[in-house]
């Protein structure tokens, strides 16, 4: 259980770490992400950057995993 939950810490440290570079990238602004702005607020959900993020880091788990 520990050994999950350190590697899960570790993992949102390096995503935190790398978000202005995948902002410069492109990523959070693609044609499927949606932003709302309301007058209490945003909405923001980046559904094509969580999908393309979920296939590039299976296909690296995979590649790894040979």
């Amino acid at each position: 259980m520990m050994k999950w939950l350190v590697t899960l810490v570790l993992a949102l440290l390096i995503l935190g770490l790398f978000t202005p570079w995948f902002n410069r990238m492109g990523l959070g602004r693609l044609p499927g992400d949606m932003r709302i702005k309301h007058k209490r607020g945003l909405f923001y959900f980046p559904f094509t950057s969580v999908i393309l993020m979920s296939l590039v880091l299976s296909l690296l788990a995979y590649l790894l995993g040979r």
